[in-house]
């Protein structure tokens, strides 16, 4: 591959080189990455260089891709250089959700929090993640059923987001997602759409406050959402009022939710009632609380500013480099272990050399792990390098599957190792979010917002006039620019040290 990789080279085409982009086995996941890679390549290729170029030209001269001046986030939770992100773009197609991810676990921080699920949920998807205090890539994603086997943050998708849209299936159960309205129409309330959607629901539930959307800059339309709503549900046969079909909406999207956090935690081995939920996205703090009651989560953290959450966690990323190889070795003694040092060490002086051509700057950390497995079986568990290997592997095989085989033997199948740079920490800046003349001041304005089957009395507060450390008690709707946080009655609920806004659910 090497020989045909350099008589093309003459061509100037991009080359996507399997042996280069992922040096491991199973020929059809491999090949699936490395075609995927080939079809993003030239489109990305000159869409990273034509940004490189323009963020340059300010300053009267251009710099080479190379440089690092301009980086690119990766799926695997991480930044890159451009050159990088353009000769291997399949390492770039889940960055914006991998941000969220990075964005979620530097806010829980700020306020103490290291065990988090991360619940993103934005106009047509929600992500969720769980972390316990470390960001942990996987390799076996797919994308548009196609595998793909570069690292990724273990991020689970659904299509339930704020642009879902409901319907009516031919046994008359009502679904939502994973159609979406988009961006146009849009949403009934915004004044287009004509089909509803998440938002709607929780606007006739007046859990969006619709004076306030986006900091007044659009008002949403009661009235016209209500009339539409109602014409949709007579067309549908539906003898269900806008309100109960409203309240059905949410539940059926808290369901699909619930199951995708139930996937990254408890389907897992890992209990949710241990863990905080972090909800961050246009559309997470209008969902959280319900999630976290019914899954037993303890705590909810909406971080400041969630609607720029995910920008704000390529800001905080590590620069990142992924390295591996497959091996396939039967584990044997102390010589083995020798032998994975040298492997590693040809690892890290790999990785020394490419941050030095691309001119990083900083410390340059190592994370080595080998995927094991017993011998028979077809699939692995990633463990992180250390002399106590084969135990760490028995236990996480245990804690995973229920059972471990201590007396069977075991294969290390492949070598990882990430290296990688650790990022400036970027001070967080709290400004006043909302206009001067649509602030609420200190005292929460009154409204009646639907919880269960009743209208309740609810406290509808500026999250800017919120005080650090005073606790608060819902019911209450907390609204600031790009996000709305529903909190159900009898929750205590603050803004922390952090910036954070923290709702205890016991």
């Amino acid at each position: 591959m090497s020989a045909v990789a350099r008589a093309l080279a003459g061509l100037g085409l991009p080359l996507s080189l399997g042996h280069v982009i992922l040096p491991e086995f199973r020929e059809y996941e491999r090949a699936s990455t490395v075609v995927m890679n080939a079809y993003l390549q030239p489109l990305m290729t000159g869409y990273l260089r034509r940004i490189g170029e323009r963020m340059q030209a300010g300053n009267g001269k251009v710099e080479n891709i190379e440089t690092p001046s301009v980086f690119v986030m990766q799926s695997s939770g991480g930044i890159t250089s451009l050159a990088s992100a353009a000769r291997e773009p399949v390492r770039t197609v889940l960055s914006g959700p991998a941000g969220g991810v990075v964005g979620a676990l530097a806010s829980a921080r700020r306020s103490g929090f290291e065990r988090i699920i991360s619940f993103d949920m934005g106009g047509t998807s929600t992500d969720v993640a769980l972390l316990e205090g470390v960001l942990r890539a996987s390799n076996e994603a797919e994308i548009a059923g196609l595998p793909v086997r570069v690292p990724m943050l273990d991020i689970h998708t659904v299509g339930a987001g704020g642009g879902s849209l409901a319907r009516f299936d031919a046994a008359g159960a009502l679904r939502v997602g994973p159609e979406s309205a988009g961006a146009d129409p849009g949403p009934i309330c915004y004044g287009r759409g004509d089909q509803p959607t998440v938002t709607d629901a929780n606007f006739l539930l007046g859990r969006i406050p619709g004076g306030r959307f986006l900091g007044g800059e659009l008002a949403l339309d009661l009235a016209r959402t209500r009339r539409v709503v109602q014409q949709w549900l007579n067309r549908q046969w539906s003898a269900l009022s806008v309100a109960q079909f409203a309240a059905g909406v949410v539940r059926v999207v808290n369901a699909s939710m619930e199951k995708a956090i139930r996937v990254v935690s408890i389907d897992r081995g890992h209990d949710p009632r241990d863990f905080t939920l972090v909800a961050f996205g246009g559309a997470g703090g209008l969902h959280a609380c319900e999630l976290a009651a019914a899954l037993g989560i303890p705590r909810v953290l909406v971080p400041a500013l969630p609607g720029a959450l995910s920008a704000y966690g390529i800001l905080v990323s590590d620069v990142v480099k992924d390295y591996s190889r497959t091996v396939i070795w039967r584990t044997a003694g102390p010589l083995l272990f020798h032998r994975l040092q040298g492997e590693f060490a040809r690892f890290r002086r790999a990785a020394q050399a490419d941050f030095r051509r691309e001119r990083w700057r900083g410390k340059l950390l190592f994370n080595p792990s080998a995927d094991l497995r017993y011998r028979g079986q077809g699939y692995e568990l990633n463990v992180p390098f250390t002399s106590r290997l084969l135990p760490d592997f028995h236990r996480e095989h245990e804690r995973r599957y229920g059972y471990g085989h201590p007396g069977r033997e075991v294969e290390i199948v492949t070598l990882r190792l990430r290296a990688r740079i650790p990022a400036r920490r970027a001070p967080l800046a709290i400004v006043g979010r909302t206009q001067a003349g649509l602030a609420l001041g200190r005292k929460p304005l009154p409204s009646r917002v639907i919880f269960g089957n009743r209208a309740l009395p609810t406290g509808i507060y500026d999250r800017d006039s919120l005080r650090a450390g005073r606790h608060y008690r819902g019911s209450a709707i907390v609204a600031e620019y790009g996000a709305t946080t529903v909190i159900p009655p009898g929750l205590k609920f603050r803004v922390d040290a952090g910036h954070n806004l923290v709702i205890d659910m016991q």
